[in-house]
């Protein structure tokens, strides 16, 4: 049955869970009833109204990273965490990071008459927050230093198809300005190919097709991008490594020696780049000429766009103070009963470009109200049997900086680190969304049962009902066919904290966001005044998160049998190496998939076994548990991914063209898309010999030994 909500009444919630009270079968426990009063006890705990005063107080102040407001959330979230109970530190951390000194475009038609100056001064009628001395100029993180002059090119999102869509017409970016549109993959990876095509800098614009009026009701008036909003951003080269650029691999801990450090930025673009509002865009592209462009490259400003160059000229100069910056994780812990060694992770990191009310803010929010509810279970006299870590990231915008340095400083955990849950956007609207690891499909729905939506029923409900989309479209999904009736959870990319735990430790994980009408992002308007106006003005949809963020914890850390679904992930992988096998012959390839198969084949048999063994937990399950949480490891690579070593993970890893999306079995995925038939051959080796890892893996367990 379901928990009807009446939401002009206090929210009441069922006296047991509904799995408890159906007596229905839960995935990793034998006896649910136990685990079922458990979790109704932390359900009735988080409070909406809490949740509000905590956004309010977190984004009352711009907090960039590194700076002192970004020190004052972090003791903030810290006194939370205290005072429910949790053994908690605030760890330093010592990256390198910039700030602007001086961010200047200047615009010239043919003559030299001066077209704009930017970027402007984000600005609508009304918003109490945008007038902060304290909001950081317009800029993108990890930006190249420079001052240069030159013709523009405008080349559409920026995507590598779109810049070989130029050199095919014959238009030449070498040494210009390129002019693009946010949207279509990461805007990193934007810069990434203009720096491989020879430009001499990249303005990223917000054009208002994607985001703004063309969408609908600007904000103040709406919820959608008005015209001087600013996209900040890292152009950070992610899909070569995440964190520190000095220091991949290593931890950057206070101790380290400036020594250990190299000299290098290895995934640091050269040139110059600077994001734009459309306002400032438009008299740069009303001024530009070259031929028309095509359908699919017109945008909603009232003119037509050209491709340049020709017209106008662009001055842009990028002054970046680079320094070793101090940054700060929050961790509380949670000693598990039983398995005290066994670790389950949740974070959402804290840092913001400006405000940042929906991202990050409402999921700290909901996190320190699932904390909340935690600590009153601890209260009550319960303890988790496995221990449990909540983690507040610091320098997430700037290039998934504090997660990335807390993984590579606790390598060794990881090993033991049973799930890592993420939370970042965590409501700019009612539609929920999720992306996990195949194996954590099932258990991330069915938590969703167990929680009331504030529309009636279950937040499952309301997810199987919504075709919509995860807050973030970055988060793309190749994903085989789903079971009808099953809401869609998608593939694990890249763009938060999940990168380290998933694609360079291999850990299981799990991503979950509530999304809707988002034109503020990353400007000075995701702000508190646009979430109560726009996204949750109840602050329901923080109760909803906190409950299902909080909830994952809790189940699995007290899993009698790990809650892996190795079922569903076998059949993703081939169903993969299937689409992979087509790509092959469509172009004609001669490459041998049979290998590959037959190990995807045999994961499968192998998982169907282990599978009854998880149905039916009994007896030790010590030596289960621990075989099952080491299969995602297998699925590691120690030479990682070709020209990306950070990235070891053979099925998932972000694409290096496309940045957030999920490029899935990457290593052949990617030599495919080249042709290279030799690197395809040898990335399946790789593939083939993970997947007979994992499999043998799960053959031992079914055989008990």
């Amino acid at each position: 049955m379901h928990c009807k909500l009446i939401l002009s009444l206090p929210l009441l919630l069922c006296a047991y869970t509904a799995a408890a009270q159906q007596g229905t079968q839960v995935f990793g426990y034998g006896d649910f009833s136990q685990q079922g009063a458990i979790e109704t006890k932390f359900l009735q705990v988080p409070d909406a109204k809490l949740a509000g005063e905590e956004l309010k107080t977190l984004t009352a102040k711009p907090h960039l990273a590194a700076t002192p407001e970004d020190h004052e959330t972090a003791e903030y979230v810290a006194e939370k965490f205290r005072a429910s109970g949790l053994e908690t530190e605030i760890v330093p951390y010592r990256v390198l990071l910039n700030q602007p000194r001086k961010v200047l475009v200047e615009a010239f038609d043919a003559k030299g008459k001066l077209l704009m100056t930017g970027p402007g001064r984000e600005h609508v009628e009304g918003d109490p927050y945008q007038d902060d001395p304290r909001v950081v100029m317009p800029f993108n993180g990890s930006s190249g230093s420079g001052d240069v002059t030159g013709a523009v090119v405008y080349a559409n999102y920026g995507r590598l198809e779109d810049f070989d869509e130029l050199a095919a017409r014959g238009i030449d970016v070498k040494g210009k300005i390129v002019l693009v549109r946010y949207g279509g993959n990461f805007r990193g990876v934007k810069v990434y190919i203009a720096e491989q095509r020879g430009a001499a800098a990249v303005l990223i614009y917000s054009d208002p097709y994607d985001d703004g009026y063309f969408k609908g009701d600007a904000y103040p008036h709406g919820p959608w991008r008005p015209e001087t909003a600013v996209q900040r951003g890292s152009v950070q080269y992610l899909p070569l490594y995440a964190g520190d650029p000095q220091t991949p691999g290593v931890a950057s801990t206070m101790n380290l020696p400036d020594s250990a450090r190299t000299s290098g930025m290895g995934n640091q673009p050269r040139i110059p780049s600077i994001p734009l509002s459309y306002h400032d865009a438009a008299p740069i592209l009303a001024a530009l000429q070259g031929a028309p462009v095509d359908k699919g490259w017109q945008g909603a400003l009232p003119f037509h766009y050209h491709y340049g160059p020709g017209g106008v000229t662009v001055h842009v100069v990028s002054d970046q103070d680079y320094e070793v910056r101090t940054i700060w994780d929050v961790i509380g812990t949670i000693k598990g009963a039983e398995e005290p060694d066994e670790l389950v992770i949740a974070g959402n990191h804290r840092d913001a470009w400006v405000y940042g009310a929906v991202d990050p803010n409402s999921g700290t929010a909901s996190m320190l109200e699932a904390v909340h509810g935690v600590g009153e279970l601890l209260k009550s006299g319960w303890r988790p049997k496995r221990t449990i870590l909540f983690a507040s990231w610091d320098a997430e915008e700037e290039g998934l900086v504090g997660s990335t340095e807390w993984v590579e400083d606790h390598m060794k955990q990881m090993q033991n680190t049973v799930a890592y849950f993420n939370m970042d956007v965590a409501v700019a609207g009612p539609e929920f969304g999720a992306s996990a690891v195949p194996s954590l499909q099932r258990f991330i729905r069915e938590i969703t049962r167990d929680v009331p939506s504030p529309l009636g029923g279950s937040v499952f409900d309301a997810w199987k009902g919504d075709k919509k989309t995860t807050p973030e479209d970055h988060r793309a999904s190749t994903a085989p066919e789903i079971q009808e009736n099953e809401p869609h959870v998608g593939e694990l990319g890249s763009g938060s904290d999940f990168t380290p735990f998933l694609q360079h430790a291999g850990v299981p994980s799990t991503d979950i966001g509530s999304g809707g009408p988002y034109g503020v992002y990353h400007s000075a308007f995701d702000n508190y005044a646009w979430y109560v106006q726009n996204a949750d003005p109840h602050f329901l949809y923080l109760q909803e998160m906190a409950r299902v963020f909080g909830l994952e914890a809790v189940r699995m850390a007290d899993a009698d049998v790990l809650p892996y679904d190795y079922v569903t992930y076998a059949k993703a992988i081939g169903s993969y190496l299937d689409t992979a096998k087509s790509k092959a012959k469509e172009k004609k390839l001669a490459i041998d998939f049979a290998q590959a198969e037959a190990a995807s084949n045999r994961l499968l048999a192998a998982a169907h076994k282990v599978s009854e063994l998880q149905n039916q937990p009994r007896g030790n399950l010590n030596q289960l548990n621990e075989g099952l949480r080491a299969v995602e490891s297998d699925l590691l690579s120690d030479k990682g991914l070709p020209n990306r070593p950070w990235y070891r993970h053979t099925v998932y890893a972000p694409g290096e063209y496309t940045g957030y999306a999920a490029v899935v079995i990457p290593g052949v995925m990617e030599a495919l898309r080249t042709s290279d038939v030799t690197h395809a051959t040898e990335e399946l080796t790789v593939l083939t010999d993970s997947l007979n890892r994992a499999a043998e893996r799960l053959e031992s367990l079914a055989a008990g030994r």
